[in-house]
Formats: C-alpha cells, structure tokens, sequence
C-alpha cells in the first residue's frame, strides 16, 4: 500500500507543504506542492518575538495545509521550523498554539541540522564533488563546504532576506548609504568563516527563495518563448550576469523589482536583501559562475525517510 508524505516546512518568509506519494517499491510521484509567503519573521527586530499578524497568517496556512492533507489516505505527516521559530523568545508559546489549534507538533531544526538536509536534497540530485551549497532564507543563510562529495563544514548564519531587507530598508528604493551598510554586515558575517577560504575558485550551488528568483529572472532572459524555458534546477549563470541582473534590480524601485517577469511580487521588497550573500560569496571567492537548485530541505526529508533515517517521533498521521 502506498502512502502519502506531507511535509511542511515552516520559514522565516514562506511556508510550503510537499505532498509526495510512496508506493511500495520506492517509487515516488509527486501529489502537490503549495507555498504561501507568510512572513514569520516580520518585525521580529533585535528582540526576537514573533508578532501576532504574522503568527495569524501562519496558523491561517497551516490550517489550510491540514485540510489538503486531510482530503487524502494514509498520509504522514513531517512538520519543521526553522530560522523564525528557532530565534523566537516566544517560540513555545507560538508551537502550544498550534499544537492546541491544530494538533500539529513540530521539530525545530538546529541551523547544522537544517544545512544538512540542504545538502542531502543537493547532493542527491546534483552533482558536486568540491564547492559550497548557499541557502539563503527569510532570516538565516546555510553554507556547506562539501569536498571529494562528502559535508565538511554545516554553518547557519542569523542573516536572511527578510531580516537584512527590513534592517537597513532594502524594500523599495535602495540608497546607497544603506546599500554599504547591509553589503559591509554580510562581509563581516561571512569573514568569522575562516574556511570559506577553502571553497575559493570552485562552484556554488545556491537554494533559497532569493536565489532561486534571480535564476528565474534569468531564465526568462534566456527564452526566445514560454515553451523554451529552462528548468531552475541545474541551471547555471555566470557571475557577470548575476552582475548585471543585480544591477537591473537595484536601479528600480519595489513596483520595478515586481514587474520583472521571473519575480513574484511578495518577494520584490525582500529580494535585494536576499540576494546580497550570494554576491558576496561570488566576489570574495572568485567565483566564475553559480549553479542554482529546486531542492534543499524538503528533498533532504524525504531521502531520510526513504532512507529509514527519520525519527519515528517526527512522524505525525493525519
């Protein structure tokens, strides 16, 4: 008998449900796929509390997320937060909500532990024997350095799109005073690595909204019509084109940024922010060129399961 996994996967920016079927022999075929842009993670400031509007947006989409799990047989369930509810002071107040309102528990994921399953949903579907994986999300960023195919260093960052875009006004018109001050934060950020020094002259694979719009963008660019447009996985971009489309995105305004076909307008006040680790590691590491990928996290997940290396206690039926 087949069964159904559901996995939902809580963010800093967006929270997104993957339903995939099982069969018996391994086979998966994916059921659905829904993402909404919550925004856990606004107006968290440096105290680090989860405010009541976004909190009500989040509960109003995991309630949705249940019912069309609800709609199908045999489902397990997996449910992870990561970088909103790990930093949260209010965290438990905010999982005894959903727990009580919804009978949904969730696992908070450690930063390593995070940027493991980014590599694991990497790694399994593409290749990289040296270089680093990038995800960038609404308020971390995760790095792994992988050598001869294998995780060596699994870093998270309290740095996002959400975060870095609301600290120094990213969101619509960007000046330059605030340009200088976000680019110099994620400088010093990514400096304390000392071992970045050692994915020099490489590849990055880059995962996250952020970058997975800017491969978006430039997709678009590349089609001659809709029928010839490249999928965003295995993708690859020069670093001069990343350039140029980073230029083009800072010489507009939000309303500029959202009319650029490849950019959703939920993440056109958040994307130059979001977008600014991955420039940095390009230039600081003499990167020629960027690969980007559809999976992370989620994929990391399901080859756990498939794997037989996911908890039993994770598992939640529906």
């Amino acid at each position: 008998m087949s069964i159904n996994l559901a996995i939902i996967d809580l963010g800093s920016n967006s929270c997104r449900l993957r339903i995939t079927r099982i069969f018996e022999n391994q086979r998966t075929e994916l059921v659905r796929y829904e993402k909404e842009y919550v925004r856990l993670s606004e107006n968290m400031g440096p105290e680090k509390v989860l405010k009541p509007e976004p909190m009500e947006r989040t509960i109003a989409t995991l309630t949705r997320f249940k019912n069309i799990c609800a709609e199908l047989k045999n489902v397990r369930l997996i449910a992870v937060a990561t970088a909103a509810v790990r930093q949260a002071v209010n965290q438990a107040e905010f999982l005894h909500r959903v727990e009580n309102e919804l009978d949904i528990r969730f696992t908070i994921l450690s930063g390593e532990r995070e940027a493991y399953l980014d590599y694991v949903g990497v790694s399994r579907t593409l290749p990289i024997d040296n270089g680093l994986i990038l995800d960038t999300g609404g308020a971390s960023m995760e790095m792994i350095l992988v050598d001869q195919g294998q995780a060596e260093e699994l870093v998270s960052l309290p740095i996002g799109s959400v975060t870095l875009s609301q600290k120094y006004q990213l969101n619509d018109q960007v000046q330059a005073a605030d340009l200088y001050d976000a680019t110099i934060k994620v400088d010093e950020m990514l400096s304390t690595q000392r071992w970045l020094n050692r994915a020099r002259h490489t590849q990055v694979v880059a995962l996250g909204g952020s970058n997975r719009a800017l491969a978006k963008m430039y997709r678009w660019k590349l089609a001659e019509n809709p029928a010839t447009v490249q999928p965003v996985h295995g993708l690859t971009m020069q670093t001069s084109e990343a350039n140029q489309m980073m230029h083009e995105l800072l010489a507009t305004d939000r309303n500029g940024r959202a009319a650029i076909r490849g950019i959703n307008s939920s993440r056109a006040d958040v994307i130059v922010g979001g977008l600014l680790p991955l420039m940095a590691l390009l230039r600081q590491l003499n990167l020629r060129e960027v690969r980007f990928s559809n999976n992370g996290l989620r994929e990391g997940l399901l080859f756990e399961y498939l794997d037989h290396e996911i908890e039993r206690s994770q598992l939640q039926e529906i």
